[in-house]
């Protein structure tokens, strides 16, 4: 287990926030107690009982994959827990807005990837600064249960090209791939256990292998945006300020899940993703998670 970098009062040093931006990621963050987490551990697995044949109109993994803060209180509860955020604030600013919270999971034994990629190619947003994702292990991520690899100062580039290839084993809506190829010695193995957290900037480019271990590997993946970040196609996207205000008006705002699965839950859930497909899918005739296809 690699040990958590110290912080202060829970935030971090001028020279971790000057190494996440020369690297365009920081780990590991001690911002969760170990029992906090596995006890979202224990609500998560729950829920997946719970609500596997319920009867909704999405298949489960689809809300699970995808603004998952819009019907579940378990996400929006990660997606605003003051330790993650004191990180974060050090990195974006006083003024953050919550944009999305997805759970993903791999099984163990399974041949699930996320080929290498950067989260802004299809978002909308444009090559910006203004995006930080918090990557929360509710399992041990470790390179044999499939951690995140990150390339050490990609974030520095342009948004690159992509290619999709809606492999069955991606994880990825389109199975996108950066049409770059990577040197293995460029990457950096994200080893994270719970109660730790990775951020990494919306341009590093970034990927993960399959799970070969015994356990599933199970993590909350939290996008923040500063108000000034603006969707450059399909007009205003949707957020929730979680800290700070938002003078912008960029995003439309709306209220988070505080119980599971309500109407008014999945209707918000129906808007986003019919929005944000809009975007997300662009350029292609495959129907990928914003259809409800995974």
């Amino acid at each position: 287990m690699i040990p958590s970098l110290p912080l202060t009062s829970g935030h971090l040093s001028a020279e971790q926030v000057s190494r996440y931006w020369k690297d365009g990621f920081i780990f590991p963050l001690p911002v969760v107690a170990t029992d906090q987490a596995a006890a979202w551990r224990i609500a998560f697995e729950l829920m997946e009982r719970n609500w596997l044949d319920a009867g909704l109109p999405l298949p489960l993994n689809s809300y699970k994959r995808l603004n998952a803060q819009c019907v579940m209180p378990l996400a929006w509860e990660i997606g605003s827990h003051p330790g993650i955020l004191d990180a974060v604030e050090d990195l974006l600013g006083p003024d953050i807005l919550l944009y999305s919270v997805e759970f993903f999971v791999k099984e163990p034994g399974t041949r699930h990837v996320v080929t290498m990629h950067q989260d802004l190619t299809y978002w909308g947003m444009g090559a910006i600064d203004g995006l930080v994702t918090a990557w929360i292990p509710l399992s041990p991520a470790t390179p044999a249960s499939g951690c995140m690899d990150f390339v050490r100062g990609s974030h520095k580039n342009a948004i690159l090209p992509h290619q999709d290839t809606f492999e069955a084993d991606n994880l990825l809506s389109r199975g996108q791939e950066i049409a770059v190829d990577i040197n293995q010695a460029d990457k950096v193995a994200i080893e994270l256990h719970p109660g730790q957290m990775s951020l990494h900037h919306g341009l590093t480019i970034h990927g993960s292998g399959p799970n070969i271990s015994a356990d599933r590997r199970i993590a909350a993946v939290v996008r923040y945006l500063t108000p000034d970040v603006a969707q450059e196609h399909g007009g205003q996207d949707y957020a929730i300020p979680v800290r700070g205000t938002d003078k912008k008006g960029h995003f439309i705002h709306y209220a988070p899940a505080q119980e599971w699965f309500t109407p008014e839950g999945i209707a918000m859930h129906d808007k986003i993703r019919a929005h944000q497909a809009q975007v997300t899918m662009a350029g292609t005739k495959e129907k990928g998670l914003y259809e409800g296809a995974r």
